[in-house]
């Protein structure tokens, strides 16, 4: 007796109900894992941060030169700045790098038409726009609640939040540092140090402070 063996025809259903399946499952598990990797978003946000207060540091320090350049000329003594948030204070670093902008002080004239009114406007700009760099980089260290150098889930939420935004769980911490970088550029070009002030006061009512090693890094960045 011969045993007849009978094939089912084959469905294209069968073959793509399990690799459905795989692939739904692999997605879950980058849903799932992939936002708690959150350690190059504060280290990469800080860095976008730092970049900009380097730039306004530079400009900064020619509209500084060229005032007391144009002060000098007059026999005057510059005065006081006054600056709000995080104030500027040249170090040994920074008077030196006054010092070595002495061949650009040949150029205020030309990079100040308007002359010592002219190189103060921009003095005050300079500095309003250092401060809030300075200032927005405080807020970046003190949502490191714990210092250990990374956002927590709980702490990317806690900063998005204090600006007002969205914290998607599911959203890759690219995507995280994304919406963190333009928030900080749009404050930027703003100037709106309230907004940020406004957001720093959160953190602080959430029991966020300026700890000693966040004080510590900020004067690094101010040298």
């Amino acid at each position: 007796m011969r045993t007849s063996i009978v094939s089912l025809p084959s469905s294209p259903l069968l073959a793509i109900v399990p690799l459905a399946a795989c692939l739904w499952a692999l997605c879950l598990h980058a849903a799932v894992a992939e936002p708690q990797n959150t350690n190059d978003v504060f280290v990469a946000f800080t860095d976008h941060i730092r970049q900009q207060v380097q730039a306004d540091k530079q400009v900064f320090l020619v509209a500084s030169a060229c005032t007391e350049w144009f002060y000098k000329q007059r026999l005057q003594k510059p005065p006081r700045p006054s600056a709000e948030g995080v104030t500027f204070r040249a170090g040994r670093l920074a008077t030196e790098g006054i010092s070595r902008l002495a061949p650009v002080t040949s150029e205020c004239h030309t990079r100040y038409p308007g002359g010592l009114e002219a190189a103060r406007a921009d003095f005050s700009r300079t500095q309003s726009s250092l401060s809030l760099s300075l200032t927005f980089y405080e807020f970046a260290l003190v949502g490191d609640g714990n210092d250990d150098g990374q956002y927590s889930l709980t702490e990317l939420k806690d900063v998005l939040e204090s600006f007002g935004l969205s914290f998607d769980a599911v959203l890759t911490p690219s995507g995280h540092l994304a919406t963190l970088n333009a928030k900080f550029d749009t404050v930027h070009q703003s100037g709106g140090l309230d907004v940020l002030m406004a957001s720093m006061g959160v953190l602080f009512d959430n029991g966020y402070r300026l700890t000693v090693q966040d004080r510590a890094t900020l004067n690094q960045v101010m040298e």
